[in-house]
């Protein structure tokens, strides 16, 4: 359905019962299950989520060649290894315990290791912080960005992003129904927190491109009414969900209210 597409997985799963689990780990690694609190890699129906979140870190890692980097709450670790094609060295830092072992056994490039540890209390110094899809998550997100703040050598970024609400939550609500997000952002909320610690705040959002832009355009043409009568809804997703690709989906700075995600850059 299109739902496949739009809501969160932890709402399918939900209504389904169904359960999520990674496909083709490397020997030895253990595969993570979908919860809805993080996204993963390898697994087929969370591919929509998976590239909308890839597509930030292949935009982060291109500002990050040469750098110390951190990535809090990194989850899974797909997004360190992505950080590690241009940074000197990343360190991924997540309190969880599967997910941190999990991201030790699979990502082992040089310079990538990883810390079990709250965002809160990590303290090493580094020139990049990153920091994606997390902050709707916390309780004083002002004090982790300060937090952030204060771990950055001179001259050195924060990269925030957030889901944005306007986008995220069903016409006229004021929240999604996804129960581990505690705050979810306008893009005027959302920058006007970044600018309570951060003097420099450079703003954009995350828009689908290419065939998730083809299929806006077919739901505005009534696709959601026509699949379903011609009994093609279950074979067409199967198909079309798995082929989303990070190039479907595009990262400018306007027109925000529009944005899938809202991206922060923090200096």
């Amino acid at each position: 359905m299109v739902g496949e597409i739009r809501h969160p997985d932890s709402e399918r799963r939900a209504t389904s019962g169904k359960r999520y689990f990674q496909r083709n780990q490397p020997p030895g690694v253990p595969p993570l299950e979908l919860t809805g609190e993080r996204t993963l890699p390898d697994v087929p129906e969370e591919n929509y989520w998976f590239r909308r979140h890839l597509v930030v870190y292949e935009w982060v890692a291109e500002r990050c060649g040469g750098l110390d980097v951190v990535d809090m709450a990194c989850g899974e670790g797909y997004g360190c290894e992505v950080l590690a094609r241009r940074a000197a060295t990343v360190v991924g830092v997540d309190a969880n315990p599967e997910a941190y072992e999990h991201a030790r056994l699979k990502y082992t490039r040089p310079g990538v290791r990883f810390v079990r540890e709250l965002v809160e209390r990590y303290a090493e110094p580094c020139d990049a912080i990153v920091f994606l899809q997390t902050i709707e998550h916390v309780p004083d997100p002002e004090a982790v960005l300060r937090h952030f703040r204060s771990l950055l050598r001179p001259g050195g970024a924060v990269y925030v992003s957030t889901p944005n609400v306007l986008t995220l939550a069903p016409p006229g609500a004021e929240r999604s129904d996804n129960p581990f997000h505690l705050r979810e952002y306008r893009p005027d909320e959302f920058e006007a927190l970044c600018r309570t610690v951060f003097d420099h705040v450079e703003l954009y959002g995350v828009f689908h491109a290419r065939k998730l832009r083809l299929h806006e355009l077919a739901l505005r043409l009534g696709w959601d009414a026509l699949h379903p009568r011609l009994g093609l809804t279950d074979a067409f997703y199967r198909r079309f969900v798995p082929a989303i690709s990070a190039r479907d989906f595009r990262i400018a700075r306007a027109p925000l209210v529009e944005a899938l995600d809202l991206l922060a850059v923090l200096r």
